[in-house]
């Protein structure tokens, strides 16, 4: 049965008309409005959703603004991914720099409110890292979305943008060895081996980071990365300049082979870039590098897989960006 009842400040002024449901084998509902006809306009509209068996309880989305949900999904989910510190980097920055957008309750934000970040977002980063910010949205709102009783994830509506994320970059040996010698510069001594290791072997950033000498064999010139990526664990070759970085390594009491932090490693890398004049070289060009260099060297695509770890070939195929002139070579 629904009531509708006026409001009333402390000085007797009429401030609204509060509406409230109370109805056997439902929780109870209520809410309050500047208008009359707008809370009974309400009160049908819910007592029509329990008549249908329709209804769905609204007060924990109305009680959850977007800054929880993230909250929530950082404690709850993140730390059950791999890629946990990519996703806490990237939702840190958006509860650090989007408050407005994360004062909203869920049960009042839109997809407009999505496209007005993406639209303001695409200024400032690539089309490929707004797709994955939003795609990570998506996912936060839709680990609470049954919780709070969201009938519909609104960033499922969002338009991305057209992402072209193929890159055609390599790296000369004049410009590496620019880059080594920026990164003798460099006070960590594992970041310039870390560069060779990656140049040389191919793996991502991620394993090399989570590479530990237990799993390295120099003398059989293989390194083994239990968990990759794509959920499957794979050998790496090693080569002899791989091995003779290693072997010159010091060795941490933790037994990561490469003992730096994600930030550590960026900041790092991209103060000896530019010291070298490479803006253009990303660190993850390293591993693009690496794939092209092996297939320069007459390594098949399947071959490649096996080592990169690719399990889409036409992926692969990507980074195989061969340089013309030495294919033209082969045709005599």
């Amino acid at each position: 049965m629904a009531t509708i009842t006026k409001r009333f400040n402390r000085d007797g002024e009429l401030i609204g008309w509060q509406a409230k449901i109370r109805r056997h084998g439902f929780p109870t509902q209520s809410k309050t409005f500047d208008r009359k006809t707008d809370a009974d306009a309400w009160a049908r509209s819910l007592e029509g959703e329990m008549d249908r068996g329709a209804f769905i309880d609204r007060r924990p989305a109305e009680q959850m603004t977007l800054a929880d949900a993230i909250r929530h999904y950082l404690d709850a989910v993140a730390p059950t991914h791999k890629g946990a510190d990519v996703e806490a980097a990237r939702l840190g920055r958006f509860l650090r720099e989007e408050p407005d957008l994360c004062r909203y309750a869920l049960s009042n934000l839109r997809t407009h409110h999505i496209e007005d970040y993406r639209d303001r977002r695409l200024e400032a980063v690539a089309p490929g890292s707004l797709c994955r910010e939003i795609n990570l949205l998506h996912a936060v709102l839709e680990s609470v979305r049954r919780r709070v009783g969201l009938v519909d994830n609104p960033v499922s509506h969002v338009r991305r943008p057209k992402v072209n994320d193929e890159r055609d970059v390599r790296l000369s040996l004049d410009e590496e060895a620019q880059l080594l010698s920026a990164l003798d510069a460099t006070r960590n001594p594992w970041i310039k081996p870390f560069v060779i290791v990656a140049l040389e072997t191919a793996m991502r950033r991620g394993e090399m980071l989570a590479l530990r000498w237990e799993h390295v064999d120099l003398v059989q010139q293989t390194a083994h990365l239990p968990e990759t990526k794509n959920g499957k664990g794979r050998t790496v070759p090693l080569s002899s300049r791989a091995v003779k970085t290693l072997e010159a390594l010091p060795r941490s009491i933790g037994g990561a082979v490469f003992p730096v932090s994600l930030d550590s490693l960026k900041h790092a890398w991209t103060r000896a870039r530019d010291r070298a004049g490479l803006h253009h070289f990303h660190l993850h060009d390293l591993r693009h590098e690496a794939t092209s260099r092996l297939a320069e060297r007459g390594w098949n695509i399947l071959e490649l897989a096996a080592v990169t770890g690719h399990q889409d070939l036409q992926m692969l195929k990507r980074y195989t960006n061969l340089r013309a002139a030495d294919l033209a070579k082969k045709m005599g």
